[in-house]
């Protein structure tokens, strides 16, 4: 499949959300990455469920929700309610995983896990085929604009061995530190899903830098 790419919107300006909105809905832009934070599972607060559902009223592409938060089971049908198209629960938060992506998908979304840079993916090969996305974070969660962890790739591939195994077809996402030096490795290495924040809306030219890494 060709890779999809779900700008991260905790880079947009949060004066213009909706002029940022529109201007991935006429980009090449595959998904909007949506990043839940509590201050709590990550070190950092980011926007709650009314601007969410303001994203949602604009937004034209589906809704890639990342919940950075302590207990997500609390939220799973707030989400739905919200339209979030993917909703992803981190590993470290959730007791019982399989559980939580079963509520997920019973409310109609496609269920994701996430996995910190140090959590190693052979946590999930007793569920990977209950698993829609799995999205591995390259910097650690919190903040936008760091540096990508160069074992990422080991990972991806390691993840990729893994799904293959396992006959299943999750997607494998990258989070964190994705720019164009190193979007073609990702994929080479077996990423489907490339998140990128700063590098897309810090750019000159968020519409030409989405094309540039959906053409590499």
């Amino acid at each position: 499949m060709k890779k999809l790419i779900a700008p991260s919107v905790l880079a947009a300006d949060f004066a213009n959300l909706q002029r940022d909105s529109e201007m991935l809905n006429k980009s090449e832009a595959d998904w909007f990455h949506i990043d839940i934070m509590d201050g709590v599972f990550v070190p950092n607060i980011s926007f709650g469920m009314p601007v969410l559902k303001t994203i949602g009223e604009h937004a034209k592409k589906p809704l890639d929700v990342h919940l950075m938060i302590v207990d997500p089971d609390r939220y799973i049908e707030t989400f739905a309610d919200l339209n979030a198209a993917v909703l992803t629960v981190h590993y470290e938060a959730c007791t019982h995983l399989h559980r939580s992506l079963q509520k997920i998908k019973s409310c109609g979304m496609k269920a994701g896990v996430a996995l910190n840079p140090h959590t190693p993916v052979h946590l999930l090969s007793d569920i990977i085929q209950d698993i829609d996305v799995v999205c591995l974070m390259s910097v650690n969660p919190g903040f936008g604009g760091q540096s990508f962890i160069e074992n990422t790739y080991a990972k991806v591939k390691a993840l990729k061995q893994l799904i293959i195994e396992k006959g299943a077809s999750t997607l494998i996402e990258i989070d964190g530190g994705v720019t164009d030096q190193n979007a073609k490795a990702l994929t080479d290495a077996g990423a489907d899903v490339l998140v990128a924040g700063s590098f897309v809306f810090k750019s000159d030219n968020p519409t030409e830098t989405i094309a540039r890494l959906k053409a590499l």
